[in-house]
């Protein structure tokens, strides 16, 4: 094949068409040669030097090359693992800028930098391997980024309006009965108006997707279980979406069936959030495949340990660590970010053992450069920026100390809701701030009640159903004795492991799980819900299924006909939320009368009415608790300007194994109140509830939660006496 090349340009990195021809360019800092390998349909190959190299970018041009166009590279250099450089051009390299891959890789020995013939020596990753792996290796295609978005506008959904909603996109509709079996498991399937109505009818906002970057499938430890990588935390490519949830194929189409799906979303009005993993690789340890970045520079990309450059730090328990102190690595993440918001039309992240990213040394910095570019970003930094507040390094725990403009999953959130349902030590002072948005671990460097994303379940861990359902973890199926996946977890069984036929522990998993929606329904921060648990998904004790894509882990639509209460309730509790702006505040309470009604706007009080005292903050635990909310004090205005009002509150917590009898508090004037919601109902919303009245006690069930409600017109009468 004869191949014009021209000397072409080093920006934009990877390979892009502009009608008359392609640019490819490349990275590497210490490469001493670059070659361009085409493919055809029948997968010959044709190797191309190029020509140029400007600032340690390799790039070429080549006139009449057109989308679709199959590629990878082949990096020469210095193949010296002892320091760090493990440069071998046999092995087919993936562009890190591929916006799409033509399918999965293929497992074998020739994917690996070094002879597998070595394999029982434990310095085998030393040897050269001069097999080729071409067969092995997805190819990188050229795309036509051209696509009619038809004036698709970001749903732009403030902060304290957001209700997110975590959800896989293969098991979300893999068995949905109304899509059409050719669409299931794919992007198409996730923006079919079968899908989009559901979640319309649920009431969320955003759908926060398990990864999407191309990530690699069968990672070398799952390959003789006959099980495959399914949550796709290990990423091979950071602007491809992974081919293997296109319904159109591998061959360049999944970009624009992507596109699609999220058109479809923001014109329902639902925020498409992506759930990415910039920390590490799918190309594991020392003694991992090489794929793309160890062969196209491992020292530039990779975090190596600095007095044995040929082994890796490794803060995410995944074998690597990717090098953000390099400004090149800095330079592919902040490119990644804004293509998934400009090209592909995203609205926010939600960052993968965010804490990783932080460490410019050992220690997390929360002023490391990643914060300071976003934070500077015209583009990044008026998206929904998501952490996932730790990882497995030392001091990696970080739950409240991310920047501004960072909102965090909620860990400690999680950890106190589940210990107060169970029934074990919960602080009072602890269960306040949790429910009230976590004040102690945001107001003070500025933040709003939305940096606490709350959650009960994500997709790592017990869905809600496994939660009240078994104490002890049963990941059997993973093929790992069970060793694999957290082995605490603040569950309770309600009395049984498992499955059981016995009524009444089932009447109680019941109410456990309308407790814990309640509970995150009604407080103050931002929602997140394992998709699902609605309806009562179960794992069936598996709180670790990322190798199961199988029936365990999909959607089991079923379960909406066997568990319809329990979905009316969500979606009840999801409309509430949204109708009262006393549960989803913009501004912290003040603990104090704001517009001079003579009432603080929050109050907390025992079951017998009166106010919590200072030591019970300190060292009581909470088991049965009230507090008041009241809708005539809410410090922040609309959109407009104007004040907001609402009805006001009472919420009773009763954590106890017995019934517990609640006196409506007498220095809170309103007299009259309704309730609206008792867990201890199957239905979970009461029609014509009981009304109380200051003179009255209210009995609360055991372990349930009661909302009373004093409509505004009432609390007015009653402030004005």
């Amino acid at each position: 094949m004869n191949i014009e090349v021209w000397p072409g340009r080093a920006h934009p990195l990877g390979a892009t068409w502009d009608g008359q021809g392609v640019n490819f360019a490349l990275f590497s800092e210490n490469a001493d040669a670059v070659e361009l390998c085409l493919f055809d349909r029948q997968g010959k190959e044709t190797r191309i030097r190029l020509p140029e190299v400007t600032n340690h970018v390799w790039h070429g041009y080549l006139p009449g090359i057109e989308p679709g166009q199959r590629y990878g590279y082949r990096v020469h250099g210095a193949y010296t693992p002892r320091r760090g450089h493990r440069f071998n051009p046999n092995k087919l390299l993936i562009d890190p800028y591929a916006r799409a891959l033509d399918g999965d890789i293929q497992f074998g020995a020739e994917i690996f930098g070094y002879p597998m013939d070595q394999f029982n020596n434990r310095d085998r990753d030393l040897a050269f391997s001069e097999t080729d792996d071409a067969g092995f290796v997805p190819k990188g295609i050229v795309v036509d980024s051209n696509f009619d978005w038809q004036g698709d506008r970001y749903p732009d959904t403030p902060w304290h309006k957001t209700i997110i909603y975590e959800v896989h996109v293969k098991g979300f509709t893999q068995q949905h009965p109304d899509i059409p079996d050719s669409l299931r498991g794919s992007y198409a399937g996730m923006g079919h108006p079968a899908a989009i109505d559901y979640l319309k009818s649920l009431g969320v906002t955003a759908v926060e997707l398990l990864p999407v970057h191309h990530f690699n499938a069968y990672p070398g430890h799952l390959i003789t279980t006959g099980l495959r990588n399914y949550w796709g935390y290990d990423s091979l490519n950071y602007f491809a979406p992974y081919s293997g949830y296109s319904s159109a194929g591998s061959q360049g189409a999944q970009v624009q069936e992507f596109k699609q799906m999220v058109k479809a979303l923001h014109a329902a009005g639902i925020e498409v959030i992506l759930d990415v993993v910039y920390n590490h690789t799918g190309e594991g340890n020392h003694l991992g495949p090489t794929l793309s970045f160890r062969g196209i520079d491992n020292a530039a990309y990779y975090r190596l340990v600095e007095n044995g450059r040929r082994y890796y730090m490794d803060f995410t328990g995944c074998g690597n660590s990717m090098n953000v102190r390099h400004p090149q690595v800095l330079k592919l993440i902040m490119d990644s970010l804004r293509y998934w918001v400009q090209e592909m039309h995203v609205d926010g992240f939600r960052f993968d053992l965010a804490s990783a990213l932080a460490r410019e040394l050992f220690e997390v910095d929360n002023l490391a450069a990643f914060f300071d570019i976003i934070h500077q970003d015209p583009i990044l930094s008026t998206t929904k920026l998501i952490a996932e507040p730790w990882d497995l390094g030392e001091g990696g725990y970080q739950v409240g100390n991310f920047p501004l403009l960072w909102s965090e999953w909620n860990g400690k959130y999680r950890d106190t809701m589940r210990d107060f349902w169970r029934d074990q030590h919960c602080r009072l002072g602890e269960f306040a701030f949790r429910v009230t948005g976590s004040s102690d671990l945001y107001q003070a460097n500025g933040k709003l009640p939305h940096a606490s994303i709350n959650f009960i379940t994500a997709h790592d861990g017990f869905t809600l159903n496994d939660l009240v359902s078994y104490n002890e973890k049963h990941n059997e199926a993973n093929g790992e004795d069970n060793r694999d996946g957290e082995s605490y977890n603040r569950s309770w069984n309600c009395g049984a492991e498992g499955e059981t036929d016995d009524p009444e522990i089932l009447a109680l998993r019941a109410q456990q799980r309308r407790n814990f929606l309640a509970t995150l329904f009604l407080s103050q921060g931002v929602p997140m819900m394992l998709g699902g648990d609605e309806f009562g998904r179960t794992q069936y004790g598996n709180n670790n299924t990322y190798c199961q894509d199988s029936l365990l882990s999909w959607f089991n639509w079923e379960m909406r006909d066997r568990n319809a209460d329990l979905l009316s309730f969500t979606r009840q509790l999801i409309a509430f939320r949204q109708q009262h702006p006393t549960f989803c505040r913009r501004q912290w309470f003040q603990g104090r009368q704001i517009h001079g009604s003579g009432v603080i706007d929050l109050g907390w009080y025992n079951p017998d009415g009166t106010q919590i005292n200072d030591e019970q903050w300190y060292e009581g635990e909470v088991k049965a608790i009230s507090i008041f909310l009241n809708g005539e004090e809410i410090i922040a205005t609309d959109e407009r300007g104007q004040r907001v009002i609402d009805d006001s509150f009472l919420l009773f917590f009763n954590a106890y194994s017995d019934v517990q009898e609640f006196v409506i508090p007498e220095d809170v004037e309103m007299k009259e109140w309704q309730v609206l919601i008792d867990t201890k109902e199957e239905r979970g919303f009461v029609e014509e509830g009981k009304v109380y009245h200051q003179d009255q006690a209210v009995p609360v069930a055991a372990r349930s939660l009661m909302l009373l409600c004093c409509p505004h017109c009432f609390a007015a009468i009653a402030c004005e006496t």
